[in-house]
């Protein structure tokens, strides 16, 4: 039977990787994975993990299974600081589960919202290429329309009509802040009018919040999803811990559900738990045990936020400055100043993307998407004139 499987195609990320690290050169760029690096290109574990790390080796006195919902104190403890303080499960209507990163919060949510009776997602496009192997995989249509102009800023018009062309049965996946792959963010204005529009119409918002704490601060990334939340009776929120406590390799997440009522929490959130047996059984204890014991710990909650904003603030001097290098080559760098997070699409061709590779060793996903937290003081104006090169 094995036999009738044809080769897939291998992963673009993957072999770029293999790429890169077979180049010689000793002032290559690597742009292409989506993990925070320092300004010497390290990516360390925070200094709040291995305390909280330390901590939990003393006091686990077991390794017994969890259950499909996982380390529900790891799922509480995160809710203020997504939801709010003052009432993060909104009267009983939110609560949640642990999944496996994002991607398996990601999951579960359409895998559950298809159990709900969803037939289509409209996403804005381009999106994280997982979000539509996703839906493919578990079989849910995707609907996409223009996420971003070619002026850098929001395309609310396309998702004006997209609400509009909307059906009862259909969803909307949003990503919550630091949009991958264009880095280009919904303004407060824009969110309230959004969540006018999803009200109106009635469909499922599909939330994904995989980089807060990485745009603009804690709260203020966290304003469009409570924005949402506040008017609409029924919501799907996937979070993901890898990027903001650098958590990547441990699998990091966690779905949370807002029902119209609170009695129809446990309901959902047991089929949210079924779905998860059928897929991963249980999600992997270490890190949400991990996560906990620091949002449990004042002083490592407050390690914690600190380190987050030197990254924000490393991320926001390397935008700073690309945004003000202008205009260079046919590329307008102008919008990356404005943009945030990890990630934001340089407007090149293949054959340019191929030429910085080839010409001055700067890895790149052929769609032009850039990690910038990959760039450093030291190799961002090598970046931009090997921009400038290939595009004069």
């Amino acid at each position: 039977m094995l036999t009738n499987l044809q080769q897939q195609p291998a992963d673009a990320l993957l072999a770029l990787i293999k790429l890169h690290n077979a180049d010689p050169r000793q002032d290559k760029i690597d742009l292409g994975v989506g993990v925070y690096r320092t300004d010497t290109g390290a990516t360390p574990v925070f200094e709040a993990v291995k305390a909280a790390e330390k901590k939990l080796l003393e006091i686990q006195d077991s390794k017994a299974y969890l259950g499909p919902e996982g380390d529900m104190g790891f799922v509480h403890a995160l809710m203020p600081y997504i939801f709010g303080k003052n009432d993060p499960s909104m009267g009983g209507r939110i609560d949640g589960m642990q999944a496996p990163g994002g991607t398996g919060a990601v999951r579960l949510a359409v895998a559950l919202a298809k159990k709900a009776g969803v037939k289509r997602i409209w996403m804005g496009t381009p999106s994280w290429p997982n979000h539509a192997q996703i839906a493919a995989d578990v079989g849910v249509e995707i609907k996409g329309y223009n996420h971003a102009t070619k002026a850098g800023v929001a395309d609310m018009q396309a998702l004006r009509d997209a609400i509009a062309a909307a059906e009862p049965t259909d969803a909307i996946m949003l990503h919550g802040c630091c949009h991958n792959p264009t880095g280009i963010d919904y303004t407060n204005a824009e969110w309230d009018e959004i969540t006018a529009l999803v009200k109106a119409k009635g469909i499922l918002p599909i939330l994904d919040l995989a980089y807060q704490g990485l745009g603009k601060g804690m709260e203020e990334d966290a304003y469009g999803i409570r924005t949402v939340l506040a008017a609409v009776p029924e919501a799907l929120i996937a979070y993901s811990c890898d990027k903001n406590f650098g958590y990547y390799r441990d699998r990091v997440g966690a779905l949370y559900v807002l029902a119209a009522q609170a009695d129809q929490i446990g309901a959902i959130l047991s089929n949210g738990s079924a779905l998860a047996r059928a897929n991963w059984s249980m999600p992997p204890d270490h890190g949400g045990a991990v996560v906990r014991l620091i949002l449990e710990d004042e002083a490592l909650t407050a390690s914690w936020l600190n380190e987050l904003d030197v990254m924000r603030a490393r991320m926001s001097e390397v935008r700073a400055k690309l945004g003000g290098a202008g205009t260079q080559g046919s590329v307008d760098f102008t919008p990356f100043g404005t943009q945030n997070g990890l990630f934001s699409i340089v407007p090149l061709t293949g054959e340019q993307v191929l030429a910085m590779r080839e010409k001055h060793g700067v890895y790149m996903a052929g769609s032009g998407r850039i990690n910038v937290a990959g760039l450093t003081m030291g190799n961002i104006d090598k970046f931009i004139a090997a921009v400038a090169d290939v595009t004069k």
